[in-house]
């Protein structure tokens, strides 16, 4: 699993290191496509894969399901991890999430997500609200059993 949160930042052509905890699982590389809340999501191959299955199974008559295609489709690249453990984030995803200099790297499980360093304080303060959260995630079924 994607587990943590970790502070790299991109060089000058736009490469950035993959947490040491997370290499291990991308040896056939990642696909890396635009996220829901001005983020980028990097996936495993087979993870995508999976994906790819499940939304290319909805119906291309559902606008919705049209749009969601173009989102995370058009925006996906392949890339492989080098050999000092760092992927190429193309110009077009970093600049379509103000991704420059620092960023934030965030487990989150099945697949993990980059954010610029500023844009992840305000979803990190979002998160810190007790009160909101309570009344965010009341409805989901958090039980084990």
């Amino acid at each position: 699993m994607f587990l943590g949160r970790f502070s790299h930042t991109f060089d000058e052509k736009g490469r950035i290191a993959v947490p040491t905890k997370f290499r291990d699982m991308l040896s056939d590389g990642a696909y890396i496509t635009q996220g829901f809340d001005q983020n980028l999501m990097v996936w495993r191959v087979e993870d995508f894969e999976k994906l790819y299955k499940q939304v290319n199974s909805m119906s291309l008559t559902d606008p919705d399901a049209r749009l969601l295609k173009r989102l995370i489709f058009s925006n996906a690249v392949h890339v492989d991890v080098d050999r000092v453990g760092r992927i190429l984030i193309p110009p077009f995803l970093r600049e379509a999430v103000n991704l420059n200099g620092s960023a934030t790297i965030i487990g989150m499980g099945d697949f993990f997500e980059i954010w610029s360093a500023p844009i992840w304080d305000q979803q990190n303060n979002q998160m810190q609200d007790s009160n909101t959260n309570a009344r965010r995630f009341a409805a989901l079924n958090l039980s084990l059993n």
